[in-house]
């Protein structure tokens, strides 16, 4: 790793580092489940980094999409700033992994449009991007039809990927196709750019991304053959031949038909109860991805180990606080609609039941 990037690394990790610390302990999302309501939660809120975000609404009522809505700023606030402060070497890939925001708002919008809702209903599902964001969300969704709206994005990332996948929306008339497409290029071209970095911010950069595109891989494909029933071809031209740790062998073995069980365990050694939860694969399997990404928060978490001057020490921090608003989102949500904490709990990135 040259000087430079060593200290560029060194100004803007010891502000990460300050930042991590103002994450939410266990002890604090305990105490945030125990609420009786979304009021009581969301005053709790209040004294937390999150407060200033719920302020924003001031003088409007707080509903759960609304609060849900705001505190994803934070996320997007910390992106701006982290990638802003980090070497030109990371800018990419931390470019990159706040990209994936940007893919997810646009497949809420198609969504949107299929289901012919409107501008106001759709503005508060999608993730606060900002300015440098590509998608003329609005008009979009005004647009009213899938084709007009993909027409709206030529000129940016999204378009090409889009146009091609057209030929089998417009025969289908299923946005399966074209949300398959969008995941697949992102994550081809993320994996690219963390190709891209010295050895060593390489190696941190896997730990994580790596995690999460095989999670990812894993999970479509075992989605598309228990779910979707699809045939095996179409398993393997749907997910990624590349990966960490599941590689493309074991993504043709499910696709084959081979006893997924038996594959997960291979894969995840350390994984416990994996025969009791994949029991039942259609219920088992929202479970195996919390696990998965249980453990995925553990390496974010195990960055911060050691050498101070590398790529993992920003993008654990941030894919942790992305996990954390996903969790509060999930309490939010629990909250608004009196649903008990058995309920939910298995759904966050936090152990509440130890």
């Amino acid at each position: 790793m040259s000087f430079n990037a060593t200290s560029d690394y060194a100004a803007g990790n010891a502000r990460v580092r300050v930042k991590y610390s103002t994450l939410l302990t266990r002890k604090d999302f305990v105490a945030l489940s125990e609420a009786t309501d979304l009021d009581s939660l969301l005053t709790q809120l209040k004294t937390t980094p999150y407060g200033a975000y719920l302020e924003l609404a001031k003088d409007k009522e707080l509903t759960a999409r609304r609060a849900a809505f705001l505190i994803r700023q934070r996320l997007s606030d910390e992106f701006h700033t982290i990638i802003n402060a980090s070497p030109d070497s990371a800018k990419n890939v931390l470019t990159q992994v706040y990209r994936l925001h940007e893919v997810n708002n646009l497949k809420a919008v198609l969504r949107g449009i299929v289901i012919n809702s409107n501008w106001d209903k759709v503005r508060f599902v999608l993730f606060p991007f900002g300015p440098e964001g590509v998608l003329p969300a609005q008009a979009m969704v005004e647009s009213g039809n899938v084709a007009q709206a993909v027409e709206l994005l030529r000129g940016t990332p999204y378009y090409d990927t889009l146009a091609f996948a057209m030929n089998r929306y417009s025969a289908e008339q299923s946005l399966f196709p074209i949300e398959v497409a969008l995941d697949l290029a992102y994550w081809r071209e993320l994996w690219s750019e963390v190709k891209k970095l010295s050895r060593e911010d390489q190696d941190y950069a896997l730990r994580i991304i790596g995690s999460m595109l095989d999670m990812n891989n894993l999970m479509w494909a075992i989605r598309y053959s228990v779910y979707h029933k699809l045939s095996e071809e179409e398993v393997i031209n749907y997910t990624l031949p590349i990966g960490y740790r599941v590689h493309d062998d074991s993504i043709r073995s499910i696709a084959a038909g081979a006893e997924i069980t038996h594959i997960v365990k291979n894969l995840y050694p350390d994984l416990r109860n994996v025969d009791d939860v994949l029991l039942d694969l259609h219920t088992g399997l929202p479970r195996l991805e919390m696990m998965l990404e249980k453990q995925i928060a553990q390496k974010c978490h195990g960055v911060f180990e050691g050498n101070p001057f590398q790529i993992g020490i920003p993008l654990g921090y941030l894919v942790l606080l992305d996990y954390e608003i996903r969790d509060l989102t999930v309490l939010i949500e629990a909250k608004a609609n009196q649903i008990p904490v058995d309920k939910y709990s298995e759904f966050l990135t936090f152990d509440l039941m130890k």
